[in-house]
């Protein structure tokens, strides 16, 4: 792997985590070697790596993080993470966007980032069980004023999640009534066994009540996504139409995602 010493700090983060996970603990001389780099840059990122929570610094090196699969880390806790990857994904799935159709945005941070790039989509109809989404487009109306294209809203009822989603009965009721052109969907956890899953068994319910009324499905989640499994799975990889993710997600994990369906690469040009 020595042809990787003038990767870019993000990708080389995301290869150091592919191989805590796929190894379950790496030492950081294996790392030099492979990576191609000094001894002070793989132990920066390991600490980069273990700010955000996704592995622990051990003697000599670094395991993965044993997270229960419960665990369920509260909107602003997760909004500081991989920003510039969450950016890049919601400048891409807003290019599948068409004016005037019916969308659904889900809960979470990506698709809080993805909101903010379709204010001037015009004559969107967007439903959504996000406090925070439904947040952005009402502020810019604030802001702006009525004006001519603007989206149409709807907010589901529900019981507030800590990622400050609306799940349960009544936002189940309210979305199996509804059909979406498009539901652009965040995820706690992305894997080919477990497919789309969360900690949350309520917010498991109504995100299958989003998948059973979309026409197409395109999940977006940055690379750190695959392979984590929550407590409940919600959906297959065979139900998802398209995956938006980052530049940080490895070869490996690419080639087993491309078989289930389709991949789009923030900033990298499809095959």
């Amino acid at each position: 792997m020595s042809e990787n010493q003038n990767l870019l700090a993000e990708q080389r983060r995301a290869l150091i985590l592919d191989e805590v996970r796929r190894r379950g603990g790496v030492r950081v001389n294996e790392l030099t070697r492979k990576l191609g780099v000094s001894d002070m840059t793989v132990r920066r990122d390991l600490d980069a790596l273990a700010r955000q929570g996704v592995l622990e610094k051990v003697h000599g090196g670094a395991v993965p993080v044993v997270e229960a699969s419960t665990h369920e880390p509260g909107f602003e806790a997760k909004s500081g993470l991989e920003l510039t990857a969450k950016e890049d994904i919601a400048r891409a799935a807003a290019q599948l966007v068409a004016p005037g159709s019916a969308i659904a945005l889900s809960g979470g941070t990506t698709t809080f980032a993805l909101a903010h790039q379709l204010l001037d989509v015009a004559d969107l109809t967007v439903v959504t069980n996000s406090v925070r989404v439904a947040d952005v487009f009402h502020a810019a109306q604030r802001v702006a004023g009525p004006r001519p294209g603007a989206a149409t809203v709807v907010l589901t009822g529900g019981v507030r999640t800590p990622s400050d989603s609306l799940v349960g009965p009544v936002a189940d009721q309210a979305i199996g009534t509804l059909h979406f052109d498009v539901l652009f969907l965040g995820v706690h956890g992305i894997s080919v066994e477990a497919g789309l899953s969360t900690p949350n068994l309520a917010e498991a319910e109504t995100n299958r009540r989003l998948v059973q009324s979309a026409r197409r499905v395109v999940v977006v989640a940055d690379h750190t996504k695959w392979g984590v499994v929550g407590l409940s799975s919600f959906a297959a990889l065979e139900q998802v139409d398209t995956l938006v993710t980052d530049s940080g997600l490895p070869g490996g994990a690419r080639s087993e995602i491309a078989e289930h369906l389709r991949l789009v690469v923030a900033g990298e040009r499809e095959d």
